[in-house]
């Protein structure tokens, strides 16, 4: 029984229902907030390092043994998880100090954005399907308020498609839950492991897998990605960004975490389905990268092409594949809150979205130009940056288990990334300066500071990788192992 567990869900819950009694006093609310995001940063890292050394960590809830009661499970892949999380909201939440405005701050911007991190860290660590259900929606709730802040026309319609979209999916969810406990008795996630291997995965529970697949894919946008590229490119850049860097990777984690502890038994038909899916992704999102000239849109077709990526690392169930999608994920949350948070700064200094009415800003802003020349380079998978061992691992688990098209899409994909971030970096930062420093609509001040804080946090997953490898390694060999997870929860 770990305690500690629990904390990464309370501390920032507690914190953000106490930020609503003092909804006017800005400054108290941004010292709390951000001292709520540093101790679970923290607890984190103790909690990653008491799994290294003591193995999967658990909690049951008020006393109940499993599955009778409320369970948090820790495992390294959970953890990895959260201090990625940690990072990437401190940033964002340091870039919204200089740039969310005091009307949206008085709006109850800081228990919103609490609350989401809130959802995400116990969708991560429950280890009840009925409670990653209720964080699911704890974090939607709060981005559906998130999301429309600004209260533009268009800002509307996208926010009015992303929270129908979602309240179908999560009704979808239920369905799946009611079907899975009427075949099981149970929704405790390492009991519904046993019980399904006991059973034997069979037509009816491979349908159930479907459904949970269709659901998780809709979060992931994972194929189901038309709501995407509209939604994330409305809202203001630092809530653009936590989106970017966090939701679809909860439903990237909700796949994994379905599809290897508990529907792992005819992956021929699942697992394949899931690559098929993974391919036509990433082909769809490497058309609409290079396909448009409006920056927020060609960013948010990366967020699509890294799903489909991060997917056929799962598909392999190697060591090799698994151990690259732990790393792709870990570098893709930060890569993508760092490329979202310096397109919304190009977007704020020169009042315009489109390449084309942009040039020549590296002059002016050679900081900002050369940090997302490196973000570009580490997306594209370049050595020794963040994106590379995950790509070099994914390619080497999909020619191991088989799947050659699916590596070969996987770098196909990488040239699409490669072209789009690169047109991106030629025409808004090389060029002739058309703005003097006078014309601009606004100002850096206040905003590099979280830009660099991610670049270098991102430098260092690249460089600083052979430190990460054991907790990678041990993350990956957890999740191919199903009954370390049982084990834990049970003894």
């Amino acid at each position: 029984m770990n305690n500690l567990l629990i904390t990464p869900v309370v501390i920032p819950l507690f914190i953000g229902m106490v930020l609503i009694i003092f909804q006017r006093n800005i400054k108290l609310q941004r010292v709390l907030s951000l001292v709520a995001l540093l101790a679970t940063s923290v607890i984190s890292v103790l909690l990653m390092n008491q799994i290294r050394n003591d193995g999967i960590q658990t909690l049951q809830l008020g006393g109940w043994e499993a599955p009778f009661g409320i369970s948090f499970v820790g495992d390294m892949f959970s953890a990895l998880l959260l201090l990625a999380t940690s990072v990437v909201s401190i940033c964002c939440l340091i870039y919204a100090f200089s740039s969310i405005g005091r009307k949206q701050e008085k709006l109850y911007f800081y228990p919103l954005f609490l609350f989401l991190v809130t959802g995400v860290n116990g969708s991560f660590l429950t280890g009840d399907l009925f409670n990653l259900y209720v964080f699911f929606e704890v974090f939607l709730v709060a981005s559906y308020v998130l999301i429309t802040m600004g209260g533009g026309k268009r800002q509307l319609g996208e926010s009015l498609k992303y929270i129908f979209t979602n309240i179908i999916s999560s009704a979808f969810f239920l369905i799946g839950i009611a079907y899975l406990y009427s075949m099981t008795g149970t929704l405790n996630l390492a009991h519904l492991s046993i019980r399904i291997a006991e059973v034997g995965q069979d037509g009816l529970i491979t349908t159930v897998a479907f459904l949970f697949l269709i659901v998780f894919a809709l979060k992931a946008g994972l194929l189901l990605y038309y709501w995407l590229p509209g939604s994330y490119s409305v809202p203001p850049t630092a809530i653009a960004s936590i989106f970017a860097a966090l939701l679809t990777k909860v439903g990237i984690y909700a796949i994994f975490r379905m599809f290897t502890l508990i529907f792992y038994h005819e992956p021929q038909i699942t697992h394949l389905l899931i690559g098929i899916l993974a391919a036509i992704t990433m082909v769809l999102g490497g058309l609409g990268a290079i396909g448009y000239w409006d920056l927020r849109k060609i960013l948010t077709f990366n967020v699509v092409i890294s799903v489909g990526f991060i997917m056929a690392g799962l598909v392999t169930l190697t060591p090799a594949g698994i151990t690259g999608s732990i790393y792709y994920l870990i570098h893709d949350m930060l890569i993508k809150a760092l490329v979202f948070l310096i397109g919304g700064t190009i977007i704020h200094l020169t009042g315009t979205s489109n390449l084309k009415d942009i040039s020549g800003l590296i002059r002016l802003h050679p900081q900002l130009g050369w940090m997302f020349f490196i973000a570009a380079l580490s997306m594209v998978g370049i050595p020794p940056l963040s994106g590379f061992l995950g790509k070099v691992f994914i390619t080497q688990g999909t020619f191991e288990a088989g799947y050659f098209w699916l590596g070969g899409i996987g770098l196909l994909a990488s040239l699409f990334i490669l072209y789009s971030m690169i047109k991106i970096f030629m025409n808004a930062f090389w060029g002739e300066t058309t703005l003097s420093a006078e014309e601009e609509k606004g100002t850096t001040k206040g905003l590099l500071l979280p830009i660099a804080l991610l670049t270098i946090a991102s430098l260092t997953l690249g460089i600083g990788a052979e430190g990460l490898a054991g907790y990678v390694a041990q993350a990956a060999e957890e999740l191919l192992n199903p009954s370390l997870y049982i084990n834990a929860v049970f003894d």
